[in-house]
């Protein structure tokens, strides 16, 4: 007697982190719905295995996003990855369109998310929600992007909570420095970088064991964590070194 494969709905599929983690899943024998806007991207993703089905949609289009998957899908894993990372160089001159492009792609549209697929996750499924170590400790010119992720870090923690009694788990992830298409166009250096597939492999274990805090590389984003508990006037001047000059 056969019996399906689980089934995993990943978006932000079409590089990057989330390409990876697609790749990764149906590796495992998932059957990987593939969420994104670039459909060439997606449809060369499918090419490399069976299990990967592309979805083209935009996560920012409501009534795209409602209705971009299979209404009677029961979801195992759900990743919600996709994201984007703008930078404030001039802060006197403060772009609030910049900040709420931000926060519309990284947060907002992962409440859309929620709304839409929460309600098809099985019972002992697990939801991952893409922060960034970035949470822990706040980063010059990451105004946008930091507040983003740190909104996603809380709430993680309260639906961690709140999603307790449908036996639904949470993880948040808190990658540091991944070498992917959005960090290849930083300025900066970034330590402890590593490669996409090691990101998609960490990711994949944290998610099967239901592990609530997923970071890596270790050794950096303990660093953060450590100085995180720093009193912020000790943190200040670190952190004032850090600005681009």
């Amino acid at each position: 007697m056969s019996t399906q494969p689980k089934l995993v709905v990943i978006t932000g599929a079409s590089s990057g982190i989330g390409e990876a983690l697609a790749l990764e899943y149906a590796q495992q024998g998932f059957a990987v719905y593939a969420c994104g806007r670039n459909q060439a991207k997606l449809d060369a993703l499918s090419q490399k295995s069976a299990n990967i089905i592309p979805c083209i949609f935009d996560l920012n289009d409501k009534n795209a996003l409602r209705s971009a998957l299979p209404k009677d899908l029961a979801i195992d894993h759900l990743i919600l990855n996709a994201g984007t990372c703008e930078y404030i160089d001039n802060p006197k001159q403060f772009d609030g369109e910049l900040f709420e492009r931000v926060i519309q792609t990284n947060l907002i549209a992962v409440g859309y998310c929620l709304e839409t697929w929460l309600k098809q996750m099985k019972f002992g499924g697990q939801v991952g929600l893409m922060s960034s170590s970035a949470a822990y400790v706040p980063l010059t010119r990451a105004e946008a992007y930091g507040a983003s992720k740190a909104g996603i870090t809380y709430l993680a923690k309260t639906l961690s909570v709140d999603l307790e009694p449908q036996e639904i788990g949470i993880s948040v992830i808190h990658p540091g420095f991944v070498k992917t298409p959005l960090t290849d166009k930083n300025d900066f250096d970034m330590p402890g970088i590593i490669e996409a597939d090691d990101a998609a492999k960490a990711i994949f274990k944290g998610m099967s064991k239901s592990t609530f805090d997923i970071h890596f590389p270790k050794g950096f984003t303990w660093t953060l964590k450590v100085l995180s508990l720093l009193p912020f006037s000790l943190w200040r001047p670190l952190a004032k070194r850090m600005i681009k000059t």
